[in-house]
Formats: structure tokens, C-alpha cells, sequence
């Protein structure tokens, strides 16, 4: 029986040690209201903000800049419908600008503001996955109300030219939005350095809980709240925080502040690429840009041949066919689709994502069982 191996990092991470220990005592002992001014609250109250303090330390930014959400799903939502309910008085039809390589977190809430009489531009990638700012800024109308482009692509990895689009944005009195969920641990996020005005952060992809996570929004920038109710989150976001996750993201922040230098992924994805090129020579391609990309992400195609069937031949294998919301999908990725990657190549493609666990044994296996799996598939 072969040793099972996770390398999905991009589709959830595991919860690391720390981050666990640091939620336990929020299970059953610190479990006043947050809202409450006595001694059982106090401390909930102080866990949150520490909390808030170690998220804004990782993004660069100043806490109360950062309001806690369920998750990316919800950051991304706020962010675009909380433009679109803040400036609808403006423009009878607010008009957003994102890529077409979006996550359904972003394409959909859009599609959504679509029903309600929202203008969209869906901007092109070139064959690498680059958004070309310049396709931005022709995008731009007098009814633009936000811009919103990934940082990272989560299925080929490449990085977007955010500083650049950000600046156009600004030169345009624009606000700018980044998914950066897959970003957020895995290279330096500074929010000032990218120069948005909103950002989202999902916990369970950087070692923290799921259920989980944060939207940057800068200061002085109106925003209507998704939730309504009480005052949480300084008005931007109704209901009792989940203080045992949002402990949890705090302390998983923390980690990736410090150990962002110190990943390995970056030489054991190029290791693998070149063992898969040696072995396959032309029979596999890479997706995604060659160096733009997160140095952990590492997407292949095997033309000729279906993903699924090259993992079902490895089952002690966790990987992807695709987009991680979309798994088991015998449909080329639209991802790939928009990249103008062919059908025969795009059916075969194989995301590989790296972890702070992942060793070069790992690594060796797996190179090991497709080769097994490929020579098999060459013999029917």
C-alpha cells in the first residue's frame, strides 16, 4: 500500500499544530460575548482584536482596516455588492471591471449585480493566464465603480500585475479589489505596496480554520455591509464574532508572517518539473506563467489523456483536475478555456499544490506512480 500524499495545498491546507492550540481555550473556557463589558466579555474582546492585529501585521495594514467574515466567498461578496449598494445613488447602472479567470466568488456575486442592472467587463488573459493592465484601463467607463482582479490565479498559480492595474484604478478615482486567497501566506501581501483599496483573505488556506476569514478594506472607503444588525465589526458586519476562528486566522497569519521565507515549495515544484519533463519530454506542458506564478503551484497537462483517469490510477494521490470548486469535471477548466488552451491539452491538465509539508519523497513518489500509470496507459 503506498504512503497517502496531499498535494491540494491550494484547495485546503491543513490545520497547523499551533493554530489549533491557540483556538482550544475558545472551545469551552473564554466563551464570553465579545459585546459584553463584564469579565467574561472582556476577553473575548481582546482575543478578536489581537486577532485583527496579527491579520493586519501580515497585510501591512492597520487594524481596523481588517473586518472578519466567514470566509473569502463572503470577503469577495462584501466587496462587490458593498460598492455596488454604496454607489448605485450615483449611476443607474455601476459598471465593474474583473478578469475572466475569476473565482465563482467573484463571477458570480457580479452576475448577481448583473439581475439588478449592473454593467460587467470580463477582461481577457493571454495564453500564460496574465491579465494585460492595458485591457484594463480600456475597460474603464464613467460608471466604473470598482475593479476586481485575483492576485493569484488558484489553478495555474500565475500572479497578476496588481500594482499596475491598482494604479490605473487610482489614477482613475477607482477603487481596486484583490482576491487574494491564494496569495495571502504563500508570497508578501502588502496591501500599500499593491496599492488596493480592498483585499480578501480566506483562513483555511494558510494553515488556519475553514468558516473563516477577512476583508481589508481601506480606510475612508464607503462600503454597504452585506449583514445587518447590531454594531459588530465597527458597523461593517452584523452578528457575534466567531471568536474561536478568528483566533484561529489571527494565529495562522502570524505563522505565515514568519515563516514566508522559509517555504521549500518553490525548489521542490521546480525539482518535480524538471523530473516531469526528463521523463515525458513533449507528452507533458506546463499551464500557467513559468515564473509569475505562486511558487508552491505547479499545473501540467498530458495531451492525449484525461486527468481524472491519470488520478484515478494513482487514488492514494490527493490532487486536482481543476479548479478545486469544480473537481471531478470532465469539462476542460474554464480557467484554461479562457487561457486558450486546447481541448486536448486542457482535459489532460493536473494541478499539483505544494505544502509547508510536502517533501522531496513525496515528490519522488508521486513522479514514480505516473510514470507507472502513463507506460500502463501506452499498453491498452
Amino acid at each position: 500500500m503506498k504512503e497517502q500524499i496531499y498535494l491540494d495545498f491550494n484547495a485546503t491546507t491543513p490545520l497547523a499544530d499551533q493554530v489549533a492550540e491557540a483556538m482550544k481555550p475558545y472551545l469551552r473556557e473564554a466563551y464570553g460575548n465579545p459585546s459584553s463589558l463584564h469579565w467574561a466579555g472582556v476577553p473575548a474582546r481582546d482575543a478578536i482584536e489581537k486577532a485583527r492585529s496579527q491579520v493586519a501585521s501580515l497585510l501591512s495594514c492597520d487594524a481596523t482596516e481588517i473586518v472578519f467574515t466567514s470566509g473569502g466567498s463572503e470577503a469577495n461578496n462584501q466587496a462587490l455588492k458593498g460598492i455596488y449598494f454604496a454607489r448605485r445613488s450615483d449611476f443607474s447602472a455601476p459598471h465593474f471591471i474583473t478578469s475572466q479567470i475569476e473565482h465563482p466568488a467573484i463571477l458570480e456575486p457580479c452576475r448577481f449585480l448583473q439581475s439588478l442592472g449592473a454593467e460587467l467587463t470580463c477582461v481577457p488573459v493571454d495564453g500564460q493566464g496574465l491579465v494585460d493592465p492595458v485591457d484594463v484601463r480600456r475597460a474603464i467607463r464613467k460608471n466604473t465603480v470598482l475593479i476586481s482582479i485575483m492576485h493569484a490565479n488558484n489553478e495555474v498559480g500565475t500572479i497578476q500585475p496588481i500594482e499596475e492595474i491598482a494604479a490605473i484604478a487610482r489614477e482613475n478615482g477607482i477603487p481596486c479589489h484583490t482576491d487574494a486567497a491564494q496569495s495571502v501566506g504563500k508570497i508578501p501581501v502588502d496591501v500599500d505596496a499593491l496599492g488596493v483599496d480592498l483585499l480578501t483573505v480566506a483562513g483555511h488556506k494558510l494553515y488556519g480554520p475553514k468558516g473563516v476569514g477577512a476583508l481589508y478594506v481601506r480606510e475612508g472607503l464607503e462600503l454597504e455591509p452585506l449583514m445587518h444588525g447590531a454594531g459588530h465589526e465597527a458597523g461593517r458586519r452584523a452578528g457575534t464574532e466567531n471568536i474561536f476562528e478568528i483566533v484561529g486566522l489571527g494565529t495562522a497569519c502570524d505563522l505565515a508572517r514568519q515563516a514566508l521565507e522559509q517555504t521549500q515549495s518553490r525548489k521542490l515544484r521546480d525539482d518535480f518539473w524538471q523530473k516531469l519533463k526528463s521523463a515525458f519530454g513533449e507528452a507533458v506542458v506546463l499551464n500557467g506563467h513559468p515564473e509569475l506564478r505562486l511558487p508552491n503551484t505547479l499545473n501540467v497537462s498530458f495531451p492525449g489523456h484525461i486527468a481524472g483517469d491519470i488520478l484515478a490510477g494513482l487514488p492514494w494521490l490527493a490532487a486536482s483536475t481543476g479548479s478545486a470548486c469544480h473537481a471531478g469535471s470532465v469539462e476542460i477548466s474554464p480557467v484554461l478555456a479562457a487561457m486558450g488552451v486546447s481541448q486536448e491539452i486542457g482535459l489532460g491538465a493536473v494541478r499539483f499544490s505544494l505544502g509547508r509539508t510536502t517533501t522531496q519523497a513525496e515528490i519522488d513518489q508521486v513522479l514514480e506512480g505516473l510514470i507507472q500509470v502513463m507506460a500502463k496507459s501506452l499498453e491498452q
